[in-house]
């Protein structure tokens, strides 16, 4: 069924306005999020029957019917709402004092995009990070757009902000965790890491990569090698990759 060639725009801003969650499953992780402060669901009734279906904990979150064409007006013609559109709280942000023997984090420096970052916390979901940690500055607001594209995963993985990353990657590092940075130019390529230190992974945004103090507190930095013309991938793409070559061949 094609899209319209015109969609309406969104009745609110998402940068500024409401936070809405949409989509099935980001709805679902967001009502069983017991930390996740709900205020209103607004759902179709086939939507609605689907979450019961699965589920999903209503507990006494607001119901309201709607249909697909006013949330359509609310959210924008480009949202893939599935129905369902839960306002909420922004998610709670952890402090690095709330990591308990972290194995696995992944450091982001100034990645803006929410489709990225959205993208990047589904990885790292997938790989079992404990976190992923952005700056508290050019990092993106939480939207519906991160939220969707993070599948779920912004109410399973903690996100922490941090006012300043060299210091957070130096606290890190005294918890004696290794930090690998990438970086499209560095000399040597990525080896699957076969030892179990504890790891922190770190990506710099498309186009400026890490910034240089990054680059120095960083305990090796390395390279996806891709034998292909194109050698640089999008960031999201690159944070799969890297998670998955970094920890192939540990042990569990």
């Amino acid at each position: 069924m094609s899209r319209n060639k015109f969609p309406p725009k969104p009745k609110y801003d998402p940068d500024t306005g409401p936070v809405y969650l949409y989509g099935l499953h980001t709805v679902r992780a967001a009502l069983d999020n017991p930390a996740r402060i709900k205020k209103v669901l607004l759902a179709t009734p086939n939507a609605l029957n689907r979450l019961q279906e699965t589920g999903a904990n209503l507990g006494k979150v607001k119901v309201v019917e709607t249909n697909p064409k006013e949330l359509d007006r609310l959210l924008g013609g480009e949202a893939v709402h599935q129905g369902a559109a839960l306002e909420v709280d922004p998610v709670t942000r952890f402090g690095l004092e709330d990591l308990h023997e972290p194995k696995l984090v992944v450091v982001l420096d100034q990645l803006t995009d929410p489709h990225n970052v959205g993208a990047i916390l589904r990885t790292a979901c997938a790989f079992g990070a404990q976190a992923v940690i952005t700056t508290a500055r050019h990092s993106p607001r939480e939207t519906g757009v991160m939220a969707k594209a993070a599948s779920g995963a912004l109410d399973l993985v903690p996100m922490i902000e941090v006012r300043n990353l060299g210091d957070a990657i130096e606290k890190l590092k005294e918890r004696g965790m290794l930090v690998l940075g990438f970086d499209s130019e560095a000399e040597a390529p990525l080896r699957p890491r076969t030892d179990s230190r504890p790891m922190a992974v770190v990506l710099g945004a498309e186009g400026k990569g890490l910034r240089l103090r990054t680059r120095e507190l960083c305990d090796e930095m390395v390279r996806l090698d891709m034998p292909g013309p194109i050698k640089s991938l999008n960031v999201s793409n690159a944070a799969a990759i890297a998670l998955f070559a970094a920890t192939a061949g540990r042990q569990a």
